[in-house]
């Protein structure tokens, strides 16, 4: 997801929405009949999508699962008498069968990078949103602004796990193991550059 959001002034029908969506090149999500566009994203955010995504697009080679960034909507279960769409910034769909029309109804990990405008958002509503899907496994929230990698896994009964710097993090639906350093590399906060500087001065010695 950008790392920004504005909501629409008024509730929209899930037909109006399609139709928007059809007319621009600006993604919208749907969440409980109001629509965000998903406006604007920091270098940060844009190097942890990309850094995991990329991660597990190798992991994934000639696997059936397959990993997407940014651009493909999730539709969640029907709630309130209608579904939701929504735009994780990385996920994977296990299923050999796609529909055609850029949406995910199956997915079995979901990420999102946290910003300052959409950290309620991701952190409450959508991963209450996420939760309703059966296939998911996991859901998994980077921050950008600190080196905090939180986990929640469906067999855990959603419990958070959380991660930093030194620690290796698991997304057990796909058997892939990464270092939070290999999630931040590039990133350029107070507490990623400390580490780098860490690492540097042990070299010199």
């Amino acid at each position: 997801m950008a790392s920004a959001v504005r909501k629409a002034e008024q509730q929209m029908s899930e037909e109006d929405y399609f139709a928007l969506e059809k007319q621009t090149d600006t993604r919208h999500e749907y969440i409980n009949g109001e629509v965000y566009a998903m406006v604007g994203g920091s270098f940060n955010h844009g190097r942890i999508t990309q850094n995991i995504a990329s991660e597990i697009r190798h992991h994934l080679k000639g696997k059936p699962c397959e990993v997407f960034a940014e651009s493909t909507k999730v539709k969640t279960p029907q709630a309130h008498q209608r579904s939701e769409y929504v735009y994780p910034d990385v996920v994977v769909d296990c299923s050999t069968q796609k529909a055609n029309d850029n949406t995910l109804t199956t997915p079995v990990l979901v990420v999102e990078v946290l910003s300052k405008s959409t950290h309620y958002r991701d952190k409450v509503t959508k991963r209450h949103i996420y939760q309703q899907i059966t296939t998911l496994q996991e859901y998994v929230l980077v921050e950008q602004d600190v080196a905090e990698v939180i986990v929640r896994r469906r067999k855990t009964n959603w419990l958070a796990e959380e991660f930093f710097l030194g620690d290796s993090v698991t997304f057990e639906s796909i058997g892939l193991t990464l270092t939070v350093a290999e999630i931040y590399e590039r990133v350029i906060n107070e507490e990623v550059t400390e580490w780098n500087a860490q690492k540097d001065r042990k070299n010199e010695v």
